[in-house]
């Protein structure tokens, strides 16, 4: 572990709640991102650019802020030459200075293909060697699951192997479809929570619904940082 270059001149409080921060934060983490076709859509309430040029700021901002904290690895779905819903690409591990090469491959991302979220964070679950070690899922996804996965089945399932895993699901623009009975127009868009959500309630985990590049920051920062008071305050109430 890594400690602030302050404490070796200082013990001020500031530093000591970094270095808590830091030695609270044990737990590996994996992103799961989606990168099926429709994150190169702008969705129908035309907000900010497509999802991926917004996703792909959100990422820039929030990486360098969370990954001095944990090892943090890759694992994005959509693309590839595999057939549709094989394609879940691992790009790494979770690792050190994991900010720059998270950077890089999102920024890379060309978004195409189906949403086999199921499968990735399952994936993602065995990457963190979920059976025998504490990990932590963060599921970016603008909401369905199209390969014929069963999310909360699969939670219910990763729950009762797990050793301490926490799925957090942060949707972003997530919309259903609806059909327009009085103009007869066909399926519009309505915002609506993401299928996963039942992943992070069943896991101990959060939901967040996010539409903006700040809001999008803000829950990067939440689900990938060190929740060192939540952490007492349960272990508190478990004692």
């Amino acid at each position: 572990m890594r400690l602030p270059a302050c404490l070796v001149a200082s013990a001020t409080a500031t530093c000591l709640a970094a270095t808590q921060a830091i030695a609270g934060c044990t737990s590996d983490a994996m992103v799961v991102f989606d990168g099926s076709g429709s994150m190169a859509e702008n969705g129908v309430t035309m907000r900010g650019g497509p999802r991926i040029s917004d996703a792909r700021a959100a990422i820039q901002q929030a990486m360098p802020q969370v990954a001095p904290l944990r090892d943090i690895g890759l694992i994005v779905y959509g693309p590839g030459a595999r057939p549709p819903c094989e394609n879940i690409r691992l790009h790494f591990a979770p690792r050190p200075a994991a900010a720059g090469p998270i950077i890089l491959a999102i920024d890379a991302l060309a978004p195409f293909g189906t949403t086999p979220l199921t499968q990735a964070v399952e994936t993602a679950a065995e990457v963190l060697d979920f059976r025998a070690a504490p990990g932590v899922v963060v599921l970016v996804t603008d909401g369905k699951e199209t390969c014929g996965g069963d999310p909360c089945a699969s939670a219910l399932r990763l729950r009762a192997e797990a050793a301490d895993l926490t799925i957090h699901v942060v949707g972003f623009r997530v919309r259903a479809e609806y059909f327009d009975w009085e103009s007869g127009a066909g399926a519009g868009h309505l915002e609506a929570p993401t299928v996963a959500e039942c992943m992070a309630e069943i896991t101990g985990g959060t939901y967040t619904s996010t539409e903006t590049v700040g809001e999008l920051i803000a829950a990067l920062n939440a689900t990938l940082g060190c929740p060192l008071i939540g952490r007492l305050e349960r272990s508190r109430t478990a004692g």
